[in-house]
């Protein structure tokens, strides 16, 4: 017990401060869709091929290099268009230009993401995020066994009453449990969505991962002549009742446009029901329906609407914001109050040897 103690206490230390930064910007992020303020940000999403059509016609018009369109949906009533240099616009379901940026530092809600996911370190950052909700998960584990001894002193408090290193530690214990079960979820959810292979090893039992169909990679290419009025409405056609989310450009030429919906039975907000379509025709080339991919397609693409509390109305978003701003408190105080007794303890060492010495030279 005093070893897994041991280990509980240095690796929070250490990684406290990153695992508050992680809940705080994901707290935020829970709530992304009421603090941005922009004209047309809470407008109703209206599904209409013919106007998201010339919302991608003036996305392209904007600026070179168009490299995908969110539409605007049940979060926010605005098109983002994204550019492949990193720049971006938002704009209104009427074809308004309504803002436009050069980076993702001129948007909250980019830069939020950023660190979120990749601590503004890109892939290694991404791999360090997903390598921290491992450790969370093993903390919240540990720290109710440690818990589990002083229980009876159980008194769940958001802020602990005093900065004694005690008070912080009873604290830390009691907010600590109450918040795991949300923590877990949290962690195990993020963990699963960064290291996609731990996730088909896990879900093995239900089947193989579903694989995307073959597409054409010999089409025309985007141009002038593509009309984007027919690719979404032949697009739509595939799923009728569906919400369109996002048109993603050819990456590579020869490859066809693809287009996002989502049926009413995905949770993931952006939906995983594909259309693949031919610049030149405006024809589908090829389509993939979740509802025909298996039982491990079905779970993995819970892992997301949860973490992000995309699911469950306004309680689920209220306990995951809890569990964001226990993470804060909780990986703070065990920085700070580790590190405190880490830089204290010398100083209180020798003034415990110094005291027999003094009184040696009184008697």
């Amino acid at each position: 017990m005093k070893l897994l103690s041991l280990l509980h206490r240095w690796t929070g230390g250490i990684v406290g401060i990153l695992l508050a930064v992680i809940g705080l910007s994901g707290t935020v992020l829970l709530w992304e869709d009421s603090w941005i303020m922009l004209d047309g940000a809470h407008d109703l999403a209206l599904a209409d091929p013919v106007a998201m059509g010339r919302a991608i016609e003036v996305a392209r018009e904007t600026a070179p290099g168009l490299s995908r369109v969110t539409f605007a949906g049940d979060e926010i009533g605005l098109h983002q268009a994204v550019y492949s240099d990193g720049t971006g616009a938002y704009i209104a379901q009427d074809g308004t230009v309504v803002d436009r940026w050069s980076g993702m530092w001129e948007r909250p809600e980019l830069w939020l993401f950023d660190l979120h996911h990749y601590l503004l370190l890109g892939e290694t950052g991404k791999t360090i995020t997903g390598v921290l909700g491992i450790m969370l998960l093993a903390f919240t584990i540990s720290g109710t066994i440690l818990w589990w001894r002083t229980r009876k002193t159980f008194r769940f408090r958001l802020w602990p009453p005093r900065y004694t290193a005690s008070a912080i530690v009873r604290h830390h214990r009691d907010l600590g449990v109450v918040a795991s079960p949300l923590l877990i979820v949290a962690a195990a959810t993020g963990t699963l969505m960064i290291f996609p292979a731990v996730s088909a090893v896990l879900l093995s039992p239900f089947g193989e991962a579903h694989q995307k169909p073959a597409v054409p990679t010999e089409l025309a290419p985007v141009g002038p002549a593509t009309d984007w009025q027919s690719v979404m409405r032949n697009a739509q056609a595939v799923f009728p009742s569906a919400a369109p989310r996002r048109l993603m450009l050819p990456s590579k030429p020869g490859e066809p446009i693809a287009i996002r919906f989502r049926q009413d039975f995905e949770w993931t907000p952006n939906g995983r029901s594909y259309v693949w379509i031919a610049s030149d025709s405006a024809a589908v080339v090829g389509m993939d329906d979740p509802a025909k991919a298996g039982a491990v397609s079905a779970i993995s693409e819970t892992f997301y609407p949860i973490h992000a509390a995309k699911v469950g109305g306004i309680v689920w978003r209220l306990a995951m914001t809890f569990a964001g701003l226990a993470l804060v408190v909780l990986g703070l105080l065990a920085s700070y109050s580790f590190w405190r007794g880490q830089i204290g303890k010398p100083a209180g060492r020798r003034r415990v040897a110094q005291r027999p010495r003094r009184a040696v030279g009184q008697s």
